[in-house]
């Protein structure tokens, strides 16, 4: 059941948060951290290119930002006039960055538009240790989340959508759980959000659909028509009672977890 549809700006934004502190990114290829309260722009982090991605810590003193350039930017939002921290994904050729995570506070997994997923450790001075950590899918990342699971919080899960498949992988082994083709592909859009219970998951992408799936069988539960573009990007709220969805249609949808 769908609850409530929004029509932001068509101007382009990525809002990661901690309390009252927005992020932004444009097409001036810059980040900006914003005052919520006010509205004042607080500091302003220029690139070289599109920026695809931000995220913050988990302790919000730090800010790491990703996209075409192919470098994975660490900034310490406490001393913003600082060179910030550069990982840089392959010295043969530029893999761009769309999605990146903090797993904790010191290493920040940066999915690739080759397929593998990085885990650097920020905090590592020596550049032949930092790269920690690998995992592959079949084709380039869209989108990826980390869940900490409602019934057991000391486990986290990993979802991967690439190409026409949504995987998970339990960070606690390293191993791939599940792994699910799609009847849409991710290569330009969309994204998989998995229920805080584990048992579900919802996708969106090359289609106007947003569809939920059993986690344990991958089997289709619920087809859900309501935009009238693809659907770029999805995830449920931290209570599982509902979702949201974002679509090329400029509308953002909420949705019902239990029509």
């Amino acid at each position: 059941m769908m609850l409530q549809t929004f029509s932001p700006d068509p101007i382009s934004i990525v809002t990661p948060w901690f309390p009252q502190t927005q992020i932004t990114e444009k097409g001036d290829f810059s980040v900006k951290v914003w005052d919520a309260i006010t509205g004042s722009s607080l500091y302003s982090f220029p690139h070289k290119h599109v920026v695809k991605t931000l995220d913050w810590s988990h302790d919000s003193k730090r800010l790491a930002t990703g996209g075409h350039e192919g470098i994975l930017r660490v900034y310490d939002v406490s001393k913003p006039k600082e060179t910030p921290l550069e990982f840089v994904q392959s010295t043969s050729k530029t893999i761009s960055i769309p999605k990146c995570n903090w797993l904790d506070n010191r290493t920040v997994l940066a999915a690739g538009s080759d397929g593998t997923i990085r885990f650097w450790n920020v905090d590592e001075p020596d550049p032949s240790r930092q790269l920690t950590r690998t995992l592959r899918v079949g084709d380039g990342v869209r989108d990826m989340e980390l869940l900490a699971l409602s019934s057991d919080p000391t486990r986290t899960i990993l979802t991967v959508a690439a190409g026409d498949r949504v995987t998970f992988f339990d960070m606690t082994t390293g191993e791939e759980m599940r792994s699910y083709k799609m009847p849409i592909h991710f290569r330009e859009e969309g994204g998989a959000s998995l229920h805080p219970s584990g048992k579900k998951f919802i996708a969106g992408g090359s289609d106007l659909w947003v569809r939920v799936f059993d986690f344990e069988t991958g089997e289709e539960l619920e087809c859900h028509k309501g935009h009238h573009g693809p659907v770029r990007c999805l995830r449920y709220h931290p209570d599982g009672k509902s979702y949201a969805t974002g679509s090329e249609d400029g509308t953002i949808r909420l949705w019902k977890t239990d029509p």
